[in-house]
């Protein structure tokens, strides 16, 4: 019996470990997609691109939404934008009645170092790329 309640104990352990690392895996690269994201906003600001009001959009119709966000958009699409502040937005958002009269209230969400990751062959980008790409870009998009 102290045999099993010592594996446990070691499964638990083991799990609790891998866990951490992932956690703090997770936050280095969020610091790090941050960073890229900060020096985004101060480039496009130096550039002399104004943000500009951005809209949240309901997939695969052509609905769209005012928001509470200034920004940029970071795909033509318009479905991901960093805001004026430096903080990420994915721009989906179910269809509503309530949301077409009165907007939508945005939340920032944590930034990835890869944009669309575990999504279809070629859905996925580097944050990094997206940004330079939109970068390159300048008053075009």
């Amino acid at each position: 019996m102290s045999g099993d309640a010592s594996w446990r104990d070691q499964r638990r352990e083991a799990l609790a470990s891998q866990a951490a690392a992932l956690e703090r895996r997770q936050a280095a690269e969020t610091a790090q997609a941050r960073a890229l994201i900060s020096d985004f906003v101060q480039q496009m600001n130096g550039l002399g691109i104004p943000p500009h009001p951005l809209r949240a959009r309901v997939p695969d119709t052509k609905a769209s939404y005012r928001t509470n966000v200034t920004g940029w958009y970071l795909r033509r699409n318009r479905s991901l934008a960093v805001s004026a502040a430096g903080a990420f937005y994915i721009l989906d958002v179910p269809a509503s009645v309530t949301a077409r009269i009165l907007g939508v209230r945005l939340e920032p969400t944590d930034p990835p170092l890869v944009v669309g990751r575990g999504a279809r062959d070629g859905e996925s980008v580097p944050l990094e790329k997206l940004l330079r790409l939109r970068l390159e870009a300048a008053h075009q998009w």
